[in-house]
């Protein structure tokens, strides 16, 4: 397989346009379309004229770079609200939450990780898969090792670093080994996606097997190389409101703000996949 090494663009920001769309979709409801994405919308929109308060989301590493952008354009779309967010590993970010961690919402890597949190009886409501994310090898810039495939990362010269196998990345990143009848032991295990991926920009490792979403946000720091493996792993991401949310409507609202229009455009030019 030819690899396909990419540049990746910066993470992108919602445009003027996309603001002014968005700060409509926040103030009004539609009430002509009947899916669950625009009766969650609605519902949010008809208190947007009171939401306050801080909304503590605990998302997905993953998902760090297009979340932080959307929890702005939330503030600005309800003044006097404020977005925090925590960023990990989704089996950390459960774990904190079933231990009592305070949070209003959450965002996994995995319905795996997912189920761990409503299992234990802590979310409100059914998890909505809002995007997906598939894997992609991040390689040095200018792919130095000529990395062509995810067998190339079984050679013994090449330090490979892959999330711990109990994270969603490195879950898929076994299954999609298995795929491949492939064997590999790299020379760590990282506790989150973006972990990994610093190991490659650091120069510390010469690949990871990350998110395209990832090697997308991380510009110029890696190159990207696709691999067919990759297919057979794809994550599916799932988000709730928590049962102990301290601030409910602002939890429902920016739930549908992620899987509003606005926000979904945000998401899939930073790599994901629609759900």
């Amino acid at each position: 397989m030819t690899p396909t090494a990419r540049r990746t663009r910066r993470t992108l920001q919602v445009t003027g346009a996309g603001v002014a769309a968005l700060l409509a979709l926040s103030a009004c409801s539609s009430s002509d379309d009947s899916s669950s994405t625009k009766s969650d919308s609605s519902a949010s929109a008809s208190a947007s004229d009171k939401l306050s308060g801080t909304v503590t989301v605990f998302a997905a590493a993953s998902l760090k770079e297009s979340f932080t952008a959307l929890g702005k354009e939330f503030e600005k779309a309800h003044p006097g609200t404020k977005v925090t967010f925590s960023f990990g590993g989704s089996d950390s970010l459960a774990a904190s939450i079933t231990g009592g961690a305070p949070a209003d919402v959450f965002a996994s890597a995995s319905p795996k990780t997912m189920k761990i949190v409503t299992d234990a009886g802590d979310a409100s409501g059914t998890p909505a898969t809002f995007v997906r994310n598939q894997l992609e090898i991040a390689t040095l810039p200018g792919n130095p090792d000529k990395i062509a495939s995810l067998k190339d990362l079984t050679k013994p010269s090449l330090k490979v670093v892959l999330c711990d196998k109990e994270v969603p990345c490195g879950a898929a990143a076994q299954k999609a080994l298995d795929a491949g009848k492939l064997k590999l032991t790299p020379v760590s295990y990282e506790q989150d996606v973006k972990s990994a991926l610093t190991k490659v920009e650091l120069k510390e490792a010469d690949a990871a097997v990350v998110y395209k979403t990832d090697v997308h946000a991380a510009g110029d720091k890696v190159e990207g190389v696709e691999f067919p493996e990759s297919a057979d792993a794809i994550n599916e991401y799932p988000i709730v409101q928590l049962k102990d949310t301290k601030n409910a409507d602002a939890a429902k609202a920016f739930i549908a703000l992620v899987r509003s229009a606005e926000g979904q455009k945000v998401l899939t030019e930073a790599g994901f996949l629609k759900p």
